[in-house]
C-alpha cells in the first residue's frame, strides 16, 4: 500500500510539472531565413 501511495504522489507531481512547463516554458524560436545551395543530379545547364 505504501508503494501505491508513493506512485500516486509521483504521478501527481509529474502532471503538475508537465502543466507548469507547458505554461511557463518558453519554447518559441526566433524566425530566421536559411538558404542552402543544393546540387541536383541530372539538372545540368
Amino acid at each position: 500500500m505504501r508503494i501505491l501511495k508513493l506512485l500516486l504522489v509521483l504521478v501527481i507531481l509529474t502532471a503538475i510539472g508537465l502543466v507548469g512547463y507547458a505554461y511557463l516554458g518558453d519554447m518559441d524560436a526566433d524566425p530566421q531565413e536559411t538558404r542552402n545551395p543544393v546540387q541536383l543530379e541530372g539538372l545540368r545547364d
